[in-house]
């Protein structure tokens, strides 16, 4: 189902604003063939990453019917397609990319006619099948060999060290490589899923789990038998939300409707840093509206992963680097569970709009923490996120660089490009404006109705301003002129009317900084009551040339070289790094090795990239060892940089 019949998004939008149970949200797919969703019609909806034609004919469900074959790293097996056509519509068109396709059928089993376009190096090539009058088609095939989307982890490289692992990451498009269908974010779809695991191992997914301790399957995938773990997502997501992981894997719950899933050897730290999950679900909630999603679990994953957190529907995927031991990184849980609203209820449409879901994300982030730990740990992140911000625009090539804008042109480029924090701090400073020009209490009722009008629907940036302007700014040409709608959305730099948040706490940080750099004490006594956005406060404001005994120095009295926190030791590695200070050269080596996550990952080998003749000869040996550690997202950044 891609689009809701009136009576029941109706009911939908009643539930949504009342505050209703969220477990009632979806009714049952509509017997009729469901219209194409006006979102599609419009010409700001046309995915160029995408070889699909949803106009002709899209894909409205798929039933996946897979195997996990470790031995030869593939998924094998079937996707049975429910295809909603116009009118005299003969072909449908699915992205793939490195499928390796057996057969194509109808649902009696009657061979149906196909073929494989020409490959692209970024889209994969075009799987066009001759529909003949089939309204569901069933196609058997393999996963891509090294397909870009999965991972196969070694038991070496998992935290028990006794079993593998298998994990997907699929945004951008790189689903297309282990599922045919129309791989764009505009097309939404309900699926299902049969997945077969290897004895021993556990399957997960981004659904409903229907069988959570398996089916046996006993003689089968070898002597030591299997079980299949079988799941269901009844409202219609973005494909790149299909997400699988295949392990040792453990519960334990948070909540009533919380919960996490991982390793069994790392369980007990894991859960107690998350154990303000089902707060921050009942935070958000009385923020923008109820969870539609039923369950909120996290999966957290061994240490390859490459992003800090994928917001996957009901079970967010997450980094290891967030377990600290203080809970001090629990803002990457508000920001994955906030998608759930933006990113998940309501979707970018292609991926030139992809600000819709990280820029309202970031700012949903914020207003969580503030809730839950009071304005100045919210301030201190968004102060953060400034900064961050400056960075992006400078990496971009200034305030006229092209890539400034909220709205891409990605056109012949990866969506990978557009991925960086001038979606999630630009577009949150963007909301922040705009709720300082109206005010708070405005702007909340604005956002929770916002969400529940376009529930489980996909937005472009020119359909999120027109109801901007229809619904909030209504004529108003004071208002209009505050804002400046389009200069934020299509232009390139930063408004003259952005809103800095500050935070009260870092002017004596950043004046402890300066002390320090001109020959001060380490401020040993204030770091041990400070929370973590301070402590890389206030190492990100030391001067980038610091002798060797002022870094001594601030390694001895810090232990940063030795820091379990992810986020405190990654800017002392940028610091070290940027000095050539030897001594934190076996840190930075671990650090690399022991995870693969690309916000860490990428800007160390750039950082000593760009060290000439003393971090060249490092940075290519250490790639040479970690590369196969790493996921392909982060292996295809790293490539550009390592060369």
């Amino acid at each position: 189902m891609t689009s809701l019949n009136t009576t029941t998004r109706a009911a939908l939008l009643a539930l949504l604003l009342s505050g209703a149970a969220a477990t009632a949200v979806m009714a049952a797919t509509p017997a009729v063939q469901p219209p194409i969703p006006a979102v599609l019609k419009s010409p700001e909806a046309r995915d160029v990453h995408s070889y699909a034609q949803p106009l002709v004919a899209r894909v409205t469900h798929i039933d996946l019917d897979l195997t996990a074959d470790f031995a030869n790293q593939k998924m094998t097996g079937t996707a049975a397609l429910d295809i909603a056509a116009a009118p005299g519509a003969k072909e449908v068109v699915l992205d793939s990319k490195g499928l390796v396709i057996k057969s194509v059928t109808d649902a009696k089993g009657a061979a149906l006619p196909f073929t494989l376009g020409k490959t692209d190096p970024i889209l994969g090539a075009p799987l066009t099948v001759q529909l003949n009058g089939a309204k569901r088609i069933v196609i058997a095939y393999d996963s891509a060999p090294g397909g870009a989307a999965l991972q196969w982890l070694t038991p070496a490289q998992t935290a028990g060290k006794a079993k593998p692992y298998l994990f997907s990451q699929g945004e951008a498009i790189l689903n297309r490589t282990w599922i045919p269908t129309q791989d764009s974010p505009g097309v939404r779809q309900t699926w299902t899923a049969r997945i077969v695991a290897p004895a021993g191992l556990k399957a997960v997914m981004s659904a409903q789990m229907l069988t959570p301790n398996g089916e046996p399957l006993a003689g089968k995938l070898g002597a030591g038998g299997g079980r299949a773990y079988r799941f269901r997502m009844d409202k219609p997501v973005a494909s790149y939300l299909i997400a699988l992981a295949v392990g040792e894997i453990a519960f334990t719950p948070l909540g009533q409707r919380t919960g996490v899933y991982t390793e069994p050897s790392v369980m007990k730290k894991t859960a107690y840093e998350l154990v303000d999950v089902e707060k921050m679900v009942e935070a958000a909630e009385s923020l923008y509206g109820p969870y539609a999603w039923g369950r909120y679990d996290l999966l957290v994953l061994p240490p390859s992963f490459p992003f800090g957190g994928m917001e996957n529907p009901r079970l967010t995927f997450a980094t290891p680097t967030i377990i600290a031991g203080d809970r001090s990184l629990v803002s990457l849980v508000a920001h994955e569970l906030a998608h759930s609203w933006s990113g998940n209820l309501v979707n970018n449409a292609t991926w030139s709009d992809f600000w819709l879901n990280e820029g309202f994300t970031d700012y949903f982030e914020n207003r969580i923490m503030e809730k839950l730990y009071g304005p100045e740990r919210a301030n201190m992140l968004a102060d953060l996120g400034w900064s961050d911000l400056q960075g992006a625009i400078k990496d971009a090539g200034g305030l006229t660089g092209a890539d400034t804008r909220l709205h891409l042109d990605l056109a012949g480029r990866d969506p990978d490009d557009g991925m960086t924090d001038i979606a999630y701090q630009k577009g949150a400073t963007f909301l922040r404006t705009i709720e300082k020009a109206v005010g708070r209490a405005r702007w909340d009722a604005y956002l929770k109705n916002y969400f529940a009008r376009h529930a489980f629907q996909s937005q472009t940036t020119a359909g999120f301003v027109a109801d901007l302007r229809a619904s909030l700014i209504k004529g108003d040409p004071k208002l209009e002129a505050a804002i400046g709608i389009d200069q934020w959305v299509y232009q390139v730099g930063l408004p003259d009317n952005a809103v800095h948040i500050k935070s009260a706490a870092f002017p004596a940080v950043d004046a402890l900084a300066a002390a320090y750099a001109t020959g001060g004490p380490a401020p040993l006594d204030k770091w041990k009551g400070w929370s973590t956005p301070e402590r890389t406060r206030f190492i990100t404001s030391l001067p980038r040339a610091l002798s060797k005994e002022r870094l001594a120095d601030l390694d001895k009295a810090f232990g940063l070289s030795a820091q379990g926190n992810s986020e405190i030791r990654f800017v002392w590695l940028e610091l070290a790094v940027a000095n050539r200070y030897d001594p934190a050269v076996p840190s930075l080596q671990t650090f690399l090795t022991e995870q693969g996550r690309r916000k860490f990952v990428a800007p160390l080998f750039k950082d000593l990239m760009a060290q000439g003749d003393w971090g060249q000869p490092i940075a290519k040996a250490l790639y040479a060892k970690t590369r196969p550690l790493y996921h392909a997202v982060t292996r295809q950044t790293v490539d550009t940089i390592v060369k």
